[in-house]
Parts: structure tokens; C-alpha cells; sequence
């Protein structure tokens, strides 16, 4: 999952949904905490997320991360580079997986189904990958967390009466390293967001949505969030 601009990004376009192929192909559980591949590492397989969240990250030699993508159920994720994985890919929650050969996407001789459901899978991630780098160069702190958070709320939001919650498993600084922000400026960022009563937080994973309609502005940087006015504190009379 990439953060999208919601105004170039097409609403209606479907999850993927890909064919189980066989027994040697049977659906895996990865606990949270393990990884399922290293940057480095030959990809022979590619994965299709039916539950849980994935994350995929990038070490510099100075030790700085970036989370390049989290992985959300009816995400692909392990597309090679050169027929290696480009990242680290832990899961943040456990995860249930369902693996396919590396060759069902690069070769059309197999199963011409699954080929074009993974070629389509590869081609949105190119998409959704260059939205994601438009964003981080062009949008404000506000704005990318508003942004996080709407994509958020379209693919896992569930409806609460009026309002939509979302789970955050991930940590505030998986997702400053994602957004390219430091881990101050989210919280901050979330601070200013319940103090406008957009949102409002229940515990530290879990966000309710209270004004969609003004986070979907604040994303797309029609509106601003103005720090609340301290009250000033009386003036005692001169004796």
C-alpha cells in the first residue's frame, strides 16, 4: 500500500483477487515479528496478501530506514528487481500469505489467468508507487498524514455508527520513515488533527475518523489546521 493523490487516483478500481494454483502453492501464516524475505535475497516467489500487514523497508549505510510500502490484504508484494528482492519485508501483524512462482509473472506460458492478475497487480504498484514519490515532493506534513490516513480509511476503515475507524498497527515512526516526516511531526500532526476534533484517538492504534469530509480537504490541501488559541491568563487588578 503506497499513500495515492486521491484526485489522480482512480476510486473505483477493484482489489485484486488471485486464483489459488495448487497444493504447492498452499497459504501460509507469518507471525509478527519474522520476515518474509531480505533485500538481496533471489526472489523465486511473489506474495498476495490475504490478511494481516506487511512492511517493506530499505536500510541506508548510515542506519537511516525508509518504509518504502506496507502490505495490505489484496496487495502483491516481492516483484524482483534484477531477480532479487529490492527490500526488507517483516510483518507488522500476522499475516496470512499465498505464494506464487516468480515465472507466473514473467512468463505467460502458465497459467494466462494468473499471469494477467499479477501483470495488473505489478502495473497498479508502478502506478500507486509513482503517487506516492509525487506526494512526498509536493505536500505538507498535514497533508500527508491526512493522506495516509484517507487511503487508510478506503481500505480497512470500518463504518462506527456515524464514523469510520481505523486500526494503525504499525508504530508513529513506521509511519513518519513511510512519510517521509520525523517521528515528532507525525504525532505532532496527529495532536493538531484531534485537537480540531477531525479525528479523535482511541489508544495509540486505533483512529476514528469524525470529519471525513474535512480530511479528504486537508489532503488534497484545500483547508489547514490551525494550532487551537491558548487561553490568556487573567490580568490581576494593581494594588
Amino acid at each position: 500500500m503506497y499513500v495515492t493523490i486521491p484526485s489522480v487516483t482512480a476510486p473505483d478500481l477493484p482489489l485484486i483477487t488471485l486464483p489459488d494454483r495448487g497444493p504447492h502453492h498452499a497459504a501460509f501464516t507469518l507471525k509478527a515479528g519474522r520476515f518474509l524475505f531480505r533485500a538481496g535475497d533471489t526472489a523465486r516467489l511473489i506474495y498476495y496478501v490475504h490478511s494481516g500487514v506487511l512492511r517493506l523497508t530499505r536500510v541506508f549505510e548510515d542506519g537511516r530506514r525508509q518504509v518504502i510500502a506496507f502490505g495490505y490484504p489484496g496487495d502483491v508484494v516481492g516483484f524482483p528487481v534484477d531477480g532479487l528482492h529490492h527490500t526488507d519485508c517483516d510483518a507488522v501483524t500476522e499475516a496470512r500469505l499465498q505464494p506464487y512462482r516468480r515465472s507466473a509473472l514473467e512468463t505467460g506460458t502458465g497459467d494466462p489467468e494468473l499471469h494477467r492478475h499479477l501483470l495488473t497487480a505489478a502495473l497498479h504498484e508502478i502506478g500507486a508507487m509513482q503517487d506516492h514519490f509525487m506526494m512526498l515532493g509536493r505536500k505538507s506534513a498535514t497533508e500527508r498524514v491526512a493522506s495516509f490516513l484517507c487511503v487508510l480509511k478506503e481500505r480497512v476503515g470500518q463504518s462506527i455508527g456515524s464514523y469510520d475507524q481505523v486500526a494503525l498497527p504499525m508504530s508513529r515512526a513506521d509511519i513518519a520513515d513511510f512519510l517521509g516526516l520525523t517521528t515528532e511531526t507525525v504525532s505532532r500532526t496527529f495532536t493538531l488533527l484531534r485537537k480540531s476534533k477531525v479525528i479523535a484517538l482511541h489508544q495509540v492504534h486505533t483512529v476514528i475518523i469524525r470529519q471525513p469530509e474535512r480530511l479528504t480537504a486537508l489532503a488534497q490541501g484545500e483547508d489547514r489546521l490551525t494550532p487551537p488559541k491558548r487561553a490568556r491568563a487573567p490580568i490581576s487588578a494593581v494594588a
